[in-house]
């Protein structure tokens, strides 16, 4: 169980490293009612579907992603990141990296704080580098 929607994305991103469907699936609400977006994909909506997506992308082994720059929001029982993800990618030329803009929102329940939305679209290449004004790392 999560006790801080910060513990419960800190576990979204260990899974993603490992590639860990288990931990994975243990950050996202067992409910209907969740949905992931990634850059360029169709939404992924609920929680057997959500499983089947996180499998076929764990089969191809982890993916390497360094979340930046938090902006979070919280209420009572609502917390609203976000980030910059910065990704690295290998191709058959190499290391390559990305980077997205990432909205991500846990809810807090009777099983602690689960991510209910995965929301990453694409920044530009200098996201990571110039996207990075002045405001606090936590907003309340």
């Amino acid at each position: 169980m999560f006790t801080t929607p910060q513990e419960a994305e800190q576990a979204f991103y260990d899974a993603l490293s490992q590639a860990d469907l288990t931990l994975m699936m243990s950050v996202w609400a067992d409910d209907e009612d969740v949905v992931c977006i990634h850059p360029g994909g169709m939404r992924t909506v609920g929680h057997g579907a959500m499983h089947t997506a996180w499998q076929q992308i764990f089969a191809t082994g982890p993916v390497h992603i360094k979340p930046l720059r938090p902006m979070i929001i919280t209420s009572v029982m609502t917390s609203v990141h976000v980030l910059i993800e910065h990704i690295q990618i290998s191709t058959a030329q190499g290391q390559r990296s990305t980077h997205c803009y990432v909205t991500n929102i846990f809810q807090k329940g009777r099983k602690g704080w689960k991510m209910v939305l995965h929301h990453a679209s694409h920044a530009p290449g200098e996201a990571g580098l110039f996207d990075l004004q002045d405001h606090p790392d936590t907003l309340h």
